[in-house]
């Protein structure tokens, strides 16, 4: 009895060894794929999205000046005739 407890122990052992192993594999090879996916990133010069969402109101505010002026424009334009 003593001998098949053993042997389920070792058994049980190299299990428990196996699953750290497969562990620290998935481990390196995600840490691997974020740094071939950052390179990438990096080579491509990317803009984070927050950048680009304020830059998108600023050019919606510009394009409200920019049509307020128009009809100011035109405004004193028929004034002026």
């Amino acid at each position: 009895m003593q001998k098949r407890e053993k042997i389920l122990d070792d058994m049980a052992r190299l299990a428990g060894g196996t699953v750290g192993i497969a562990s620290g594999i998935t481990h390196n090879i995600r840490a691997e794929i974020k740094s071939r996916v950052d390179e990438i990133v990096d080579r491509l010069d990317l803009v984070p999205r927050a950048d680009l969402d304020r830059l998108e109101a600023i050019l919606q505010e510009t394009r409200k000046e920019h049509e307020d002026l128009k009809l100011r424009i035109e405004t004193l334009e028929k004034k002026k005739k």
